[in-house]
């Protein structure tokens, strides 16, 4: 059984411990708010010009679109989203392991052939890959420095340049989509080239609306396609970040409620231990009374 002294430095070390992981909890709720309160307001505006999109694109021909044609995928570009930080459970391990499997799933024939990269998009995920000899072309964690649409846009418009020039022919995005607080869902999704398919809209007839458009529909598609994907890409960054700050929440809210355990745990050890102690001394005073008598 470990001493008094042993014990009584553990419960002060726990304890330290747990104040730690309360105030990491508090940093992560505070920061959840504002995370999620973005990603929020951005997902009725990109659902809206989605909306309009689909009622655009039913009639226009997908070669018409520079960021829709399919091609034989030779090159394919995986950008992997993590966080910069751990603490936060298996947050980043999921979407590693994710990125990971569906390299070795879908794309293995360009694997075999070195025609897979990726872009990371957080220290976690980057230090991953470079170690196990992934090739990273590019890793862009210094968004998180101010994780605005301004900053996102030059990384999106760097992607889609890479798509467009033929670098490469197929573009994948995994990270955690955001939930709530408490549930972050693994997303693996196609970035490039655009599905129409998901951006069309059909009415209760069966046939797609057709509208007279000012400019051509062939303009608006060149915009606006370019637009919903770098919104897009914004929001899976933001969607990220936000299930980061949930997931660290979590993870630390259960830390907390560990230490609290351990340290009833420690005190219920330290009492009993403390009670032999004196129980031993009190049966040797006695013994030495009795002995003294004899």
């Amino acid at each position: 059984m470990a001493s008094l002294k042993d014990i009584r430095i553990r419960i002060a070390s726990v304890r330290s411990t747990r104040q730690i992981t309360a105030a990491m909890k508090m940093v992560a709720a505070a920061k959840l708010r504002k995370a999620q309160d973005s990603i929020i307001h951005l997902r009725p505006y990109t659902e809206k010009l989605q909306g309009i999109l689909s009622g655009i694109v039913g009639s226009l021909k997908i070669e018409e679109n520079i960021y829709a044609g399919e091609r034989e995928e030779e090159k394919i570009l995986l950008v992997l989203i993590t966080s910069d930080r751990g603490l936060c459970g298996a947050f980043n391990a999921n979407a590693i392991k994710a990125s990971i499997q569906r390299a070795l799933r879908v794309y293995s024939n360009q694997i075999m052939a070195g025609k897979l990269d990726f872009i990371t998009i957080g220290k976690k995920g980057h230090d991953f890959l470079t170690k196990k000899g992934y090739n990273v072309i590019f890793n862009g964690s210094k968004v998180y420095e101010d994780l605005s649409f301004d900053r996102v846009r030059p990384l999106a418009e760097m992607i889609m340049k890479l798509y467009v020039e033929g670098e490469y022919d197929h573009v994948d995005l995994v990270y955690n989509q955001f939930r709530n607080a408490g549930t972050q869902v693994l997303t693996e999704e196609q970035f490039l080239p655009v599905k129409m398919e998901n951006l069309q809209r059909k009415e209760s007839s069966g046939t797609f609306v057709d509208y007279i458009f000012e400019p051509s529909r062939k303009y608006i598609v060149n915009e606006l396609i370019p637009r919903t994907l770098k919104l897009q890409f914004h929001k899976a960054l933001l969607d990220s970040f936000a299930a980061e700050h949930g997931a660290r929440m979590t993870a630390m809210h259960k830390a907390t409620d560990n230490a609290t355990d351990l340290i009833r745990e420690l005190n219920l050890q330290y009492n009993k231990a403390r009670q032999a102690a004196i129980t031993k001394e009190i049966l040797e005073i006695v013994s030495g009374a009795e002995a003294l008598k004899g």
